[in-house]
């Protein structure tokens, strides 16, 4: 794998961002194993609401790049809610052609390394999954995050798609293990 390049997210991304995010979510194409094409019907993200997020104080949206035949391609993207001593990981996707290669791994590393920087008094990162996702659950568990009991509705109010069958977010966390 060659090596990623990370930079945050600006204004002049929005259109290849909501086309990198639409695709992961929602297509099954190249090595995708993270679709939610079965269960959730329309867009995952439109502009205007990465526009909006994108201009929240409290959120950073990270891209990574791979330079190939001079040509930097946007492969992934990573999104960190700062909250008061916790970070909610989010709008997490690779793109379907560089999956099952590890980017997703190096992609979420990066993410929490990054936000222990940003807020040095991180105690835990938290993320929301879709309860009928149980591989990526599972993935996520691989990577040291946990099932809470919290489990809340899906947000069918924002304007993520319409659920195809009975979906609810659960809730996951992993504390921070700081290096002395």
């Amino acid at each position: 794998m060659q090596p990623l390049k990370y930079r945050l997210a600006n204004a002049s991304d929005v259109e290849s961002l909501v086309a990198l995010i639409n695709q992961a979510y929602r297509t099954t194409t190249g090595a995708s194993w993270t679709s939610e094409q079965d269960i959730v019907a329309g867009d995952r993200i439109n502009h205007q609401q990465l526009l909006d997020s994108l201009n929240q104080q409290n959120f950073s949206l990270f891209v990574a790049e791979m330079v190939e035949d001079l040509e930097s391609a946007l492969v992934a993207c990573i999104g960190l809610t700062f909250q008061q001593n916790a970070v909610e990981i989010g709008t997490f996707c690779v793109h379907s052609r560089w999956q099952n290669q590890g980017i997703g791994k190096h992609v979420l590393k990066y993410a929490e390394k990054k936000a222990l920087e940003e807020l040095p008094s991180l105690t835990h990162y938290e993320m929301f999954v879709l309860d009928a996702r149980t591989e990526l659950i599972q993935y996520y568990e691989r990577c040291g995050y946990s099932k809470t009991a919290c489990v809340e509705s899906y947000p069918i109010d924002a304007n993520v798609g319409q659920p195809l069958i009975d979906l609810k977010l659960q809730h996951m966390t992993k504390s921070v293990i700081k290096e002395m």
